[in-house]
C-alpha cells in the first residue's frame, strides 16, 4: 500500500486531480484494488483529493480564462471524472456569481477582435455555432448575435 500512496500523493503534487482520475492512474500502473481502496481513503482522509475543490477549480478557469457558458463547464468536469452532484454544486458556486450575459459578450468580444458588428449571415452562423459549442445557452447567443448583426 505504502508505493500506492506515495504514487497517488506524487500524482497530486503535480497536478490536482479527481478521485476517480487517481483510481483510473493507479489501476493502470498494475496496482492491487484494496492497495488502491486504502491509498485513496488515506489521502481523501489528508484532503489531498477533494472532488469539490478540484470542480471549483475547473469551473473557475472555464469560465474566467476560457469564457466558457454552463454546459461546457459542465462538459469539462464530467471529463474529470467528477460527480454530478459535485459538479452541480461547483457550477453553482463559481458560475453563480458571474455574470451569463457579460461572460457570453466578452466571449464573442474576443472572436470579433475589436469590431463592432457581424459582417454577414455566414459570420452570424460562425458565430453561433462557436458560442454553442462553448457552453452558451442558444436562446442568449441568438439575442445577444442579432445586437450586433449589421442593420440593413
Amino acid at each position: 500500500m505504502g508505493s500506492t500512496y506515495i504514487d497517488g500523493l506524487t500524482m497530486l503534487g503535480r497536478r490536482e486531480r479527481s478521485e476517480q482520475r487517481i483510481r483510473q492512474r493507479l489501476v493502470s500502473n498494475e496496482r492491487a484494488p484494496e492497495d488502491i481502496d486504502e491509498a485513496v481513503a488515506r489521502l481523501r482522509g489528508e484532503r489531498a483529493i477533494n472532488d469539490q475543490r478540484v470542480a471549483e477549480a475547473i469551473a473557475r478557469t472555464e469560465t474566467g480564462i476560457r469564457k466558457r457558458g454552463k454546459v461546457r463547464v459542465r462538459m469539462q468536469l464530467e471529463r474529470a471524472g467528477i460527480a454530478k452532484e459535485t459538479a452541480k454544486a461547483a457550477i453553482e458556486e463559481v458560475v453563480g456569481t458571474i455574470d451569463d450575459e457579460a461572460l457570453l459578450e466578452s466571449s464573442l468580444r474576443k472572436r470579433l477582435r475589436g469590431r463592432e458588428t457581424i459582417a454577414d449571415d455566414k459570420e452570424f452562423q460562425r458565430l453561433f455555432r462557436y458560442l454553442i459549442g462553448q457552453g452558451f445557452e442558444s436562446d442568449r447567443v441568438m439575442k445577444t448575435l442579432k445586437a450586433y448583426r449589421i442593420k440593413r
